[in-house]
């Protein structure tokens, strides 16, 4: 399938937004409190908070560069408000009054005239009519002033420059030289409508594509998308051609309520509740996504803030560690033989249930990488004081202090316990939500190969890969395995795609593959190509619910995934051989495209424009009977002229072995191990070892090929299409691959009219059959 990853617009689609579209706010906030921000009407936003600390303040935000957006769907930069005016009614409860001393202000954040950066703080209540909790607002940009009184020269905003604003949103009881709790979790709300954006600049240019749907789901994530709109996300899928269903990940840092603990901190609440602006946020992004026609898959991992998770709720490894991610805050693994813990993800499971219950949706719902967390040294996390109470975990019972080392039976079994408690966990979330539906609906299970199966932890499986997931206990089987996948560790992969469908049997219609993801933009150009090839391999394995995880990295990323196309049948290829026998008479013509360029001074520069030759044939010399002439002329037919390509065999050039001598297995370099790589594309070189030119070979003789790995002939392994040999296991670090083969050229006919006269043909004329070659990609 072809991709896409697309830096900039170059010609597509685009339209026009009013400048301060509520789709394209956002809203941003310190930890732990909470907000969000939705649209309720073309012109109507809402914010809501949830805030437990006096000096938390939150930001309703506008930036004049869009980075979050996709490249084809983002709207154009522009700084300049100079006449431009931004208008809204303005209601809020449990917020600051507009003339309060800290009320809501407008902080923009720029450069003066002179280039300097600035920020200005401009009191909305000076532009402002009604009360301080309904009123009308109207922004002049061209006359703003900051300050107290909005009347200093030295305060007017500089409308030219502007990088980005927001308004401030203190909840009750805010001051800011104060760190310490409110009297009690303070909820607030605010709400802009009638918002409107007039004068010369009050348009702007934003991306209008809409690609054809193709056959990949997209995931999402809160944690992700919490700052912004879900009518900006349900966007952005539906421009990209993504249909059907998509991943939500609720995340494990902003969908919960807090309750302060012991003054000092604050820890999730044992019987979930969610927090309002994620409820909120969620209803809208749900009752949008079915009107839509998507079918959102609610997401729920064993994953928790860590400075939010109470202790007791904590994996825990022989040491008395706790289980900690490395993500920066770290999020904590919830001990499956916890029961506050499992029953808080219960609850939690429950009330995203009814969130899809009550705005009619379908259960369609993932218990996302449920496992018992494996420290970097290989100790498993299974001696937390629930895991030893339900594991007996008594004096005389095994330490396993590393998964890195044999184990003895009884530790094994110990695993294979501790597994059974992780497969009883999850079935009683999947029960819990099925039962909110009458026990219908679906409930799938995440799990992670990478880590599952990793080799240096060869018995995991027993712990997190439990004999209770077995088919059926799950609607679906979901794997991802991006780690090996964005390595290019394909034969781990494959390995591990058998383990799992003998453990567990659920059948490739009855699994999803999760590919991604990206962390860093400089690996976006090796890495998605790999995502999306793994997108097809997936579906070469009748796995068709398929996911690209995530949309944040899409959008970074450019990511385009485009849908099938009548390209597919223009490269259409015949594996069939040219039928005839090819004369010493065949015109063989290998060719370059080389750029020239003549310097005054008379001079070339020169630049290769392709890595490898383009060949071309004449076949015609090789046709010497009216039989011979009559299949040539059927076999046109046969492929439609110039429409499909076939099999040639070159008499000059068709060996390995130097041009036409026998295979061995020495004879062609593909590559050297790496330790994770097992496929490798069959190549033949040409000139000299330091600076070889590198012919792809599509098309081999199969039954002619034959390998070695570090020197020694090997017998497992397999040719894929497009020539490429996949190794039964990847070849150590430093091991040369080599291969030695027979093989065919792929060409097509280079017109769609065969000139044939049968009197010049009588008197010994051969006609003219040019054949071009074809290049394949694989």
């Amino acid at each position: 399938m072809a991709y896409w990853l697309a830096r900039q617009r170059n010609g597509q689609e685009t339209d026009f937004i009013q400048r301060f579209d509520p789709r394209f706010w956002t809203v941003d906030f310190p930890r732990p409190m909470m907000g969000s921000v939705i649209t309720t009407a073309p012109d109507v936003l809402r914010v809501d908070l949830e805030c437990h600390h006096k000096d938390a303040l939150a930001g309703l935000i506008w930036a004049s560069e869009d980075t979050l957006d996709h490249p084809l769907l983002a709207y154009v930069t522009d700084r300049n408000y100079e006449r431009t005016t931004l208008s809204f009614r303005w209601r809020s409860q449990g917020v600051l009054p507009l003339d309060a001393v800290d009320g809501p202000t407008l902080t923009i954040e720029g450069r003066d005239a002179g280039g300097a950066a600035r920020s200005w703080f401009v009191r909305l209540w000076n532009y402002a009519s009604g009360t301080p909790h309904d009123a009308r607002i109207t922004l002049p940009f061209g006359a703003l002033f900051g300050g107290w009184t909005g009347d200093a020269p030295s305060e007017q905003v500089n409308p030219r420059d502007i990088d980005r604003m927001f308004i401030t949103l203190p909840v009750t009881g805010y001051d800011p030289r104060a760190a310490d709790f409110l009297p009690s979790r303070a909820n607030a709300w605010v709400e802009l409508s009638e918002i409107a954006c007039d004068g010369e600049r009050a348009m702007l240019e934003i991306g209008d594509v809409m690609l054809p749907p193709h056959d990949i789901g997209m995931c999402t994530a809160y944690d992700d998308a919490y700052n912004q709109t879900p009518a900006r996300l349900l966007r952005q899928m539906r421009g990209l051609g993504y249909r059907g269903e998509f991943v939500h990940y609720v995340g494990m840092s902003h969908y919960f309520r807090l309750k302060t603990l012991e003054e000092t901190n604050l820890v999730v609440t044992q019987n979930a509740a969610l927090a309002t602006p994620a409820e909120a946020w969620h209803r809208d992004l749900f009752t949008h996504a079915i009107a839509a026609g998507y079918t959102p898959v609610v997401s729920l991992s064993y994953e928790l803030l860590a400075m939010h998770c109470p202790s007791a709720w904590q994996q825990r490894d022989l040491a008395g560690n706790p289980a900690l991610t490395g993500w920066d805050p770290p999020s904590a693994l919830l001990s499956p033989a916890n029961d506050e813990a499992m029953d808080f993800l219960r609850g939690t499971a429950a009330l995203f249930a009814i969130i899809l219950r009550d705005i009619g949706a379908e259960l369609e719902f993932q218990i996302g990488e449920p496992w018992w967390w494996i420290m970097p040294d290989g100790a498993p996390c299974i001696y937390d004081d629930a895991a030893r109470t339900a594991l007996g975990i008594a004096a005389s019972a095994p330490r396993i202090d590393t998964l890195r080392r044999d184990l003895s039976a009884s530790e094994r079994e110990l695993l294979d316990r501790a597994g059974q408690i992780l497969a009883t966990s999850t079935l009683s979330i999947r029960d819990r939500v099925r039962k909110i539906f009458g026990w219908t609906g679906h409930v799938r299970l995440l799990a992670f190969t990478p880590t599952v199966l990793a080799k240096v932890t060869p018995e995991q499986y027993r712990l997190n890969l439990p004999e209770g997931w077995a088919s059926p206990a799950f609607s679906r089987l979901q794997l991802e395995d991006y780690d090996w996948l964005t390595a290019g560790a394909d034969a781990l992969r494959r390995q591990a795609y058998a383990f799992v469908d003998a453990r567990l049997g659920y059948p490739p219609d009855l699994q999803d593959y999760l590919a991604g993801f990206v962390l860093r933009a400089d690996n976006a150009d090796a890495y998605w190509r790999r995502i999306d090839a793994g997108l097809d391999e997936a579906r070469s394995r009748n796995i068709e619910r398929r996911f690209v995880w995530a949309l944040p990295q899409v959008n970074r990323d450019g990511y385009t995934r485009l849908a099938p196309s009548r390209e597919d049948d223009m490269q259409a290829f015949d594996d069939v051989l040219y039928p005839l026998a090819l004369g010493r008479d065949t015109a063989v013509a290998p060719e370059f495209s080389t750029n020239v360029m003549v310097t005054a001074s008379g001079h070339e520069r020169r630049s290769s424009l392709w890595s490898d030759s383009r060949l071309h044939f004449d076949v015609g010399p090789g046709i010497r009977s009216e039989n011979e002439l009559g299949t040539l002329i059927a076999f046109f037919r046969a492929r439609r002229g110039a429409a499909r390509g076939f099999r040639l065999g070159d008499p000059f050039d068709f060996s390995s072995n130097g041009m036409t001598g026998t295979p061995t297995a020495f004879d062609q370099l593909l590559g050297t191990g790496d330790g994770l790589r097992a496929d490798f594309p069959l190549m033949k070189s040409y000139g000299e070892a330091d600076d070889p030119q590198l012919r792809p070979i599509t098309r081999p003789r199969a039954a002619t090929v034959l390998v070695s790995v570090d020197g020694v002939v090997v017998g497992d392994w397999t040719l894929e299409p497009g020539g490429i040999v996949r190794l039964a296991s990847a070849p150590a670090d430093g091991a040369e691959v080599r291969a030695g083969f027979l093989f065919d050229v792929p060409v097509r006919f280079a017109e769609d009219r065969l000139d044939v006269s049968g009197t010049s043909f009588a008197a010994g004329e051969a006609p003219s059959v040019p054949l071009v070659e074809v290049r394949e990609v694989r």
